[in-house]
């Protein structure tokens, strides 16, 4: 099937094949905008420019300077080993048994930090703590029926809920008594720099190493990786002993 021409610029001709692939060329962001017309206009116009100026270069003998020999013996130079070093990249593979050992080794990184999961009520005084508090003792509110009577955080409108997080999230008066306090029991009142907060915790989970199963996709990209890096170093290596390298 044949590509439409979309313009001609020093006789040679600009196909839709030719702006698609300029614009795969370009960052990752920017080929968002590949199916915008006005785009794809911008595109077709550097191209367009490019083709003019390498014409303008060519009547002015510009390939015949020195600083375009430099320049041309440089791109060739990066060009050849980049697909060199991806060719090396791409060649590697990896097993089952070395992504499993590499997880054996590097246990640490798949940590699963402790977490809680809680619900409170923040009040500006101990008095209306307190008095929340005992509404939802006598039953006649329930914990989120009183996080939005009292609470004066923007969690209130969800009844107080502030999901899951881990140390280092919250003050420390409230992750410990977060921590520190028993499940499904209402806490407080617990006084820290922004006022006097109720606390239920409704979940927790304490710290563990995750299993080879909950992690194996991310295991075997990492695993890859370390190989890929080991493998690209020792063909350095034997590249620099086989061609010389002499540093000054």
């Amino acid at each position: 099937m044949s590509e439409t021409v979309l313009a001609i610029a020093a006789g040679h001709e600009i196909t839709s094949g030719e702006v698609d692939a300029f614009i795969q060329r370009l960052p990752q962001q920017q080929q968002a905008y590949a199916s915008n017309p006005q785009f794809r206009a911008q595109a077709l116009q550097q191209l367009i420019d490019m083709y003019l100026f390498e014409q303008k270069a060519i009547d002015e003998k510009l390939e015949e300077t020195e600083a375009f020999q430099q320049l041309l013996a440089s791109v060739k130079a990066d060009l050849l080993s980049r697909m060199a070093m991806t060719n090396v990249i791409q060649s590697v593979t990896i097993h089952d048994d070395e992504v499993r050992a590499f997880y054996e080794a590097n246990k640490t990184q798949f940590m699963q930090a402790a977490s809680v999961s809680a619900k409170h009520i923040l009040t500006d005084t101990e008095e209306a703590c307190q008095q929340a508090a005992k509404e939802i003792e006598t039953g006649e509110k329930t914990f989120e029926e009183a996080a939005k009577a009292y609470s004066t955080c923007p969690s209130n409108a969800r009844g107080g809920d502030l999901g899951e997080f881990g140390r280092g999230q919250m003050v420390k008066e409230f992750e410990d008594a977060a921590f520190d306090g028993a499940l499904h029991t209402v806490l407080g009142p617990v006084k820290t720099q922004f006022g006097y907060h109720l606390i239920y915790v409704y979940d927790k989970k304490e710290e563990k190493t995750k299993t080879y199963e909950e992690v194996a996709d991310q295991v075997h990209t990492m695993a890859l990786q370390h190989k890929q890096q080991s493998v690209f170093h020792d063909v350095a290596s034997s590249l620099a002993e086989k061609y010389g390298v002499e540093k000054k």
